[in-house]
Parts: C-alpha cells; sequence; structure tokens
C-alpha cells in the first residue's frame, strides 16, 4: 500500500516539521501524550523524521502537570520557530492568562507557521488577541464563558476546528483527532488509518474527516485485511464481506485512501514484516511465512518497492525492543541520567 508514501513525492522528501508544544504548570498529561504519540507514531510507520518535537516554556523551567508530573523543557520559548506551536494550559489557564504570556505569544505569532490552542489554550491565544475574527473552540465546560469574554472570536461547539493558521481543539482526546487529521492531510489518509488502527481508534473517524468517516466498507475491508495477513484472502472475497462489489470496493478505496485494494493490502503484509524484522530473531523465510509470502525473494522484492530498502537491511540497525530511537524526534533528557553520568566521570 504505497499510498501515504504516494501523496506527495515533495512532500515525502521535505524536512521534517517542527512541532512546539508550549507547556504551563497544571498542563494535561493526556493532552499531551495525545499531541506527542501521534507523530512519534507517524516517524515510526515511516522510518523517518517526519516530524520533530520541542517542549517548551515560557521561562525554560520544567512544567508541572496536573498529575504532578514533572516534565523538563527543552528551552524557553524565546527565540524559537517552526512549522507549529501548541499552547497547552489546560487547567490552570486562567491564572496564566498574563500579560507576559500575551507578549510572549504575539511575539511567537511571527516565527511560527500555525498556532494552536489545545484544551484551553484557545483562551491564551484568544486572550492575546491572536483569534479576532477566526473560527475557533475551547473544551465545552468553558464554551460560553469563552463567547462572552471574547466577542471577537467566532466560536463554534465542535471537538477541534482550524481556520486558516490557526487551530484549536476541545480537549485531550480531541487533540489526538487533531494532529492524526494534519498527519493524514500532510501525507495520505492511509497513514492516518495506520495510525488510527495502531491506538485502536474506532476507524480513526472524526467529524471534522467525513470523507473517511463515511467510508465504513473500507474501514471493514482494511480490518479483514489485518485479520488475514499469514494468509491473505482474495480481493473478490474481502469485498462480499463488506458487503460490496469488487469493482465497487476498488473504487472506494481509490477514493478514499488513493490506492487499489491490492495496493492496500501489500503495505499492511509489509508493515507486518516490518514489525518482526525490528523486533524479532525470526529467519527471513519464517516472517515471509507471517506476512503472506510463499518465500523470501517475493516479499524482498515487494519489501524494497515499498520501502527502499532491502529485508536484510532492517535487520543491521539496532533493535530496541520496538524501533531506533533517531526517528522518534527529541525527548529532554532524564536529569537524574545526566547526574549518574556525571559522578561517572569524576569517579
Amino acid at each position: 500500500m504505497q499510498i501515504w508514501k504516494n501523496h506527495s513525492a515533495a512532500v515525502q522528501q521535505a524536512a521534517a516539521q517542527q512541532i512546539d508544544v508550549l507547556l504551563f504548570d497544571a498542563f494535561s498529561g493526556l493532552c499531551l501524550a495525545n499531541t506527542i504519540e501521534p507523530m512519534r507514531a507517524a516517524n515510526t510507520l515511516a522510518g523517518r523524521a517526519l516530524y520533530r518535537w520541542r517542549l517548551l516554556t515560557l521561562g525554560g523551567a520544567p512544567a508541572t502537570s496536573s498529575s504532578g508530573m514533572s516534565v523538563a523543557a527543552h528551552g524557553a520559548l524565546s527565540g524559537q520557530g517552526g512549522d507549529m506551536l501548541i499552547v497547552m494550559p489546560s487547567y490552570a489557564f486562567c491564572r496564566h492568562a498574563s500579560a507576559a504570556t500575551r507578549r510572549a505569544l504575539r511575539a511567537a505569532a511571527q516565527r511560527y507557521a500555525v498556532l494552536a490552542g489545545f484544551d484551553t489554550g484557545s483562551w491564551l491565544l484568544a486572550d492575546a488577541g491572536l483569534l479576532d475574527g477566526r473560527r475557533a473552540t475551547i473544551h465545552w465546560e468553558e464554551l460560553e464563558r469563552f463567547g462572552e469574554a471574547f466577542p471577537e472570536v467566532l466560536v463554534e461547539r465542535a471537538r477541534f476546528v482550524e481556520d486558516g493558521d490557526r487551530v484549536t481543539c476541545s480537549g485531550a482526546q480531541a487533540a489526538f483527532d487533531v494532529m492524526t487529521h494534519r498527519i493524514g492531510a500532510r501525507h495520505g489518509q492511509a497513514l492516518r488509518l495506520e495510525l488510527a488502527s495502531l491506538f485502536m481508534s474506532p476507524d480513526g473517524a472524526t467529524p471534522q474527516d467525513v470523507r473517511v468517516a463515511r467510508g465504513r466498507s473500507v474501514a471493514r475491508a482494511i480490518r479483514l485485511m489485518q485479520e488475514h495477513i499469514e494468509q491473505p484472502l482474495p480481493i473478490g472475497d474481502i469485498a462480499r464481506r463488506t458487503g460490496r462489489s469488487q469493482k465497487d470496493l476498488e473504487a472506494r478505496m481509490k477514493r478514499e485512501l488513493g490506492a487499489a485494494p491490492r495496493s492496500v493490502y501489500r503495505r499492511i503484509r509489509l508493515l507486518a514484516a516490518q514489525k518482526l524484522l525490528k523486533e524479532t530473531d525470526l529467519a527471513m523465510a519464517e516472517v515471509a511465512l507471517r506476512a503472506g509470502y510463499q518465500d523470501a525473494s517475493a516479499m524482498a522484492r515487494a519489501y524494497k518497492a515499498e520501502f527502499g530498502l532491502r529485508p536484510s537491511d532492517e535487520r543491521s540497525g539496532e533493535r530496541i525492543g520496538c524501533f531506533a530511537s533517531d526517528p522518534l524526534g527529541a525527548l529532554p533528557p532524564d536529569p537524574q541520567d545526566i547526574f549518574r553520568k556525571k559522578k561517572d566521570q569524576e569517579a
């Protein structure tokens, strides 16, 4: 399923997008995870860095989540720039609506291509005048108060709203919807569906993603493919099991995913092979059989065409139980690890 990879050759070869998250004390850990994990998984599925991210605070100090989890920042917001800045205050947003925050966000608007307010981050963007005349949403518990406080904002009750270079969402779960939606828009809906499958999201459907949400037949077909990897089903059988003719299913998949069912099925099987290659020491012939290929040579040819490298190349890299760490984006260093290394060096 060379689907999302063929979505746009120019996009695929472009540099990784830089996504920064501006944290404030009492931020939601769930919101942060739902923001970062889709990017991490997209990198994993692509085998390269589609996204990189940094965790920032206004002054560069650590931020403490609503559950008491302390998170080290990569640095201060000042001077940083990139493709997208996500503002994430969550529970204590009113306390953070200060003159310093307003100044920092207005300055950041000149350095980032897109500004986003996740959960209650919309409040801070509106307070800085960055949502005036824009459609926006916020956590629904604050929706009425948000509209009263900022009459210049066109408030909507929605899981998330995109209005040009402004993005807002209604809560921690909606953050996942935003990220997978944007990943799909940039890299193809097939990658978005792979993410939905990885995170057990129901068909990956969101209210904004009507084109994919209505494709229940396509979603059922994909589930059948995922359930029959070792012994692949004929496309005609899959179509019948979804209540469609083969011709109709092919048309729907091409319209919704940009690829024929055979291409979709092939990528699903090769992704299964990739996982086995990275995480196990199974013989190549066994990997081929588990991916629905009768011999390793056939799998190797398909693998090279799909991923641009041989199956044996996957085995040459470091395996760490899942995937190599480089394409997953940087994480702040653990202060305890730094302390231990310093003690070892001094010893």
